[in-house]
């Protein structure tokens, strides 16, 4: 696969690569692992997984499931003690496909589905030993699937290339071990493609902190970000922005008398 910004630049590039290599053209790029690639008139690309998408629930008989518009149940709490209530529940549990079908979820929040990710970060926590409780919460999040076959991520041309982050983290949500989760997320022209959920090594015993450790590791993304864009060649302006509504943890930032 290849892009170039120019149609001149596209045979240019061809020609280097076929003077090198054994290459066939196989011309304007449809599909490419599982994703499917749409192209408007004005330049747009989206990519997204709606096959892919309804492979996963025809896979685990959720064709005709209802949808759900959240990819959690309302309030949920998931943790490693949801014990089942009965000998025969406890054994129902041992046949059910938990990890062919969050392996699948996988994929599809790495590909096109950003919005999955804290979902499968929290289901992988239960990876191994799930119990009822997380079976159910991720049928639930199949049915959220079922419900958003069509999303995915649109990128436009002629957008600034400038990159810009989002980080956030809760506060000890993993009850089990007190731990926060964090995320991130940044883009480029204007549309994600850098996404992450985490739950943190550390136990933290402020919210300042949690936020402070996410701006962590998004700070590490951004530099990555950044050298990557000049090593093709397209190098932006820095300090690249990362955005948080922490006050506490963006006055940290800007003040080393507290690091």
């Amino acid at each position: 696969m290849g892009a170039s910004t120019t149609p001149a630049g596209k045979v240019e590039a061809k020609g280097e690569l076929r003077s090198s290599y054994e290459i066939k053209d196989l011309r304007e790029m449809k599909h490419i692992l599982s994703m499917k690639i749409k192209r408007t008139d004005n330049g747009s690309i989206k990519l997204l997984q709606h096959a892919y998408s309804e492979c996963i629930l025809e896979s685990f008989g959720m064709a005709e499931a209802k949808s759900h518009s959240t990819l959690l149940p309302p309030e949920i709490t998931l943790s490693i003690k949801d014990s089942p209530e009965t000998q025969d529940k406890a054994d129902e549990i041992k046949g059910v496909p938990y990890h062919e079908a969050l392996g699948l979820l996988m994929w599809l929040q790495v590909a096109t589905h950003p919005d999955l990710s804290y979902t499968v970060n929290l289901l992988l926590c239960f990876a191994h030993n799930p119990r009822q409780a997380h079976w159910n919460v991720l049928k639930h999040a199949l049915s959220y699937v079922k419900g958003t076959l069509d999303y995915g991520i649109t990128y436009f041309c002629n957008s600034s290339f400038y990159p810009f982050g989002y980080i956030n983290s809760d506060y000890a949500g993993d009850v089990d071990r007190r731990k926060s989760t964090e995320g991130h997320m940044f883009f480029v022209g204007g549309r994600l493609v850098s996404w992450a959920s985490k739950r943190q090594e550390t136990i933290t015993l402020l919210t300042v902190e949690a936020e402070y450790m996410a701006f962590t590791q998004a700070t590490q993304q951004a530099l990555w970000l950044t050298k990557f864009m000049e090593e093709i060649c397209m190098p932006q302006q820095t300090p690249i922005c990362i955005f948080d509504d922490n006050t506490g943890a963006i006055a940290n930032t800007q003040n080393n008398k507290n690091h």
